[in-house]
């Protein structure tokens, strides 16, 4: 399975989860199979608040998740008509939620989940 996971500045695995999936700068695309990782810019990130259009960036590589800090209800609708399940990250590391996905221990997020505004605790976390 592919995993998209936004992020502010490359430092490959060691890189830390962005707090809001359609304004990172760039997502690591990672590959529980091969275990090996790719980056890819997000061409949509100043995007109008809520209208986020996350499939711009990430439509030719087959994600099955993303791993985020927040995201919103419309970025999560979008990305579920496509059949990929969104999870809230931890704080820290693209490597660190690699390893809780892989033991299963990221929540699944639904449109409940979502932020209100970027500003918002709710399920935005840093």
């Amino acid at each position: 399975m592919k995993l998209c996971i936004p992020i502010k500045e490359n430092n490959g695995l060691k890189s830390e989860v962005y707090s809001h999936f359609g304004s990172s700068s760039a997502f690591v695309i990672y590959d529980t199979n091969n275990q090996d990782f790719e980056l890819l810019n997000n061409f949509d990130q100043h995007h109008v608040h809520g209208q986020c259009h996350p499939l711009n960036s990430i439509n030719s590589k087959n994600i099955g998740a993303v791993i985020v800090g927040g995201i919103g209800a419309r970025a999560i609708n979008k990305l579920q008509a496509e059949n990929i399940k969104v999870f809230q990250s931890e704080p820290g590391t693209v490597e660190l939620n690699i390893n809780l996905f892989n033991k299963s221990l990221l929540k699944e997020l639904t449109d409940k989940d979502a932020c209100v505004h970027h500003s918002s605790s709710n399920g935005c976390k840093n």
